[in-house]
């Protein structure tokens, strides 16, 4: 098992926390793991992305030239990394905020509505966990519980009264794969 990923959208839509908890639980799992964030003028609202790679062997190298997932939370991740994505794979869309079709027919498309998700729970801003309970769940490269129980681990301790929510929506996303 090999998921070379790429998780992009703006700075601010928990792209790195997608990451990072993505990372945790594959650590957890018993997994060898990789997560390369990408900061600089991303962090003031450009296009921020993070690269995890998870394998059941030693990670080859961490910077994927063709990923085999790729999840793109808004229409500037869309248009800047579609075409990264190795034939036969998977891109993940925020269908909420992208409003262009994917032309690619050799990857599998999936369409999240995350924001329209994660405001159903009340509150716009964790919609990256509705994505993420999508793409754990569609993958299965790691259980869900797995990425609920590495929340309080990932999360700063003056966030942890979200934490309830963020599995409500990690439970959302989940339930729409499923």
């Amino acid at each position: 098992m090999l998921v070379e990923l790429i998780i992009a959208g703006f700075g601010g839509q928990g792209v790195m926390l997608m990451g990072q908890l993505l990372t945790y639980a594959g650590m957890k799992a018993g997994r060898e793991v990789s997560w390369i964030p990408s900061y600089g003028p991303e962090m003031r609202g450009g296009t921020a992305n993070c690269t995890v790679v998870l394998a059941d062997e030693e990670i080859a190298s961490p910077l994927p030239t063709e990923p085999n997932v790729i999840v793109v939370m808004n229409r500037p991740s869309l248009d800047k990394f579609a075409e990264k994505v190795k034939t036969g794979g998977k891109l993940f869309v925020n269908s909420s905020l992208v409003d262009k079709e994917v032309q690619r027919q050799d990857i599998e498309v999936i369409e999240v509505p995350a924001n329209e998700l994660a405001l159903d729970l009340g509150i716009e801003k964790v919609a990256n966990m509705v994505m993420l309970g999508a793409v754990v769940a569609k993958l299965g490269v790691v259980d869900l519980e797995t990425v609920i129980d590495s929340l309080s681990e990932v999360l700063p301790a003056h966030r942890h009264n979200l934490l309830e929510l963020n599995k409500k929506a990690l439970q959302q996303g989940r339930e729409l794969i499923i």
